[in-house]
C-alpha cells in the first residue's frame, strides 16, 4: 500500500476498478486460506481486516471521482454498480472471517472450503477481468467462468445446509455455520453482479 496515496483525480477509473478488482482477489485468497487452516492460521483475519479497509478507501475514491467527472469513460450507473459489488465481496468475505472468531468455531466444514475455494477463484476471474476492461480485449471468457462458479457456490451451498439440517447437529452449531455460508454465497452473489455489469459493459461497447 503506497504511503502517500494518489488524489483520485490523478488516476482513471480503469485504473481504480482494476486496483479494487486487485484487492478483492486478496482479501478471496486469504480468506480460503484462512478457512483451510483455521483455528491455526487465524492471524490472517487482520490482514482481510486491513484489505477491507482498503475496499472502502478505494470505494470512497472511485465514487468521489465520479461525482466531480463530467464524462465518465463508462455510463455512471455501471461504474457506480461495479464499485459496489466490489466492496460487497470484500466486505462479506471480512464478515465471514470476522464471524470464525467471534463463533469460536473449532474446524472447518469441508463445504465451507469448497465456497472458499469457489469464491476464491470468482474473485481471480473478476480481478482479471477488470485488468482488461479499458482495452476490452477477451473480457467475456472470465465472465463465463465467473457464472459458471456462481452455479457452482449455489450447488455447494445447497449440500452445506442439508447437511448441516440432516445430520443431528447441535442447533448451536447450525446457526453459526448458517451464519458463515450465507456470507460466502453473498460475497459469491457480489462477484456475479460484477460479472454481469461487465458483460453488459462489452455489450454496449461492442
Amino acid at each position: 500500500m503506497a504511503l502517500f496515496a494518489e488524489k483520485p483525480a490523478q488516476r482513471s477509473f480503469f485504473s481504480m476498478l482494476a486496483e479494487a478488482g486487485a484487492n478483492a482477489e486478496q482479501a478471496t485468497e486469504k480468506l480460503d486460506r484462512l478457512m483451510r487452516n483455521w483455528p491455526e492460521d487465524a492471524w490472517l483475519r487482520k490482514e482481510i481486516k486491513v484489505l477491507e479497509e482498503e475496499g472502502d478507501r478505494l470505494t470512497h475514491d472511485i465514487l468521489y471521482l465520479l461525482h466531480r467527472s463530467a464524462q465518465p469513460p463508462l455510463e455512471r450507473e455501471d461504474i457506480h454498480a461495479l464499485t459496489t459489488a466490489l466492496d460487497d465481496v470484500v466486505d462479506y468475505s471480512e464478515e465471514a472471517a470476522d464471524v470464525l472468531g467471534l463463533y469460536k468455531i473449532e474446524a472447518p466444514m469441508e463445504q465451507a472450503t469448497e465456497l472458499t475455494g469457489v469464491l476464491r477463484d470468482a474473485g481471480a476471474q473478476v480481478s482479471q477481468a477488470l485488468s482488461k476492461l479499458e482495452s476490452m480485449h477477451e473480457v467475456s471468457p472470465h465472465l463465463v467462468e465467473v457464472d459458471r462458479l456462481e452455479d457452482e457456490g449455489d450447488r455447494i451451498s445447497r449440500q452445506a445446509l442439508v447437511s448441516l439440517f440432516s445430520g443431528g447437529v447441535d442447533p448451536m452449531v447450525v446457526i453459526r455455520w448458517k451464519d458463515v455460508f450465507e456470507r460466502l454465497e453473498q460475497a459469491i452473489d457480489a462477484c456475479e453482479r460484477v460479472g454481469h455489469v461487465l458483460e453488459g459493459i462489452v455489450v454496449k461497447q461492442g
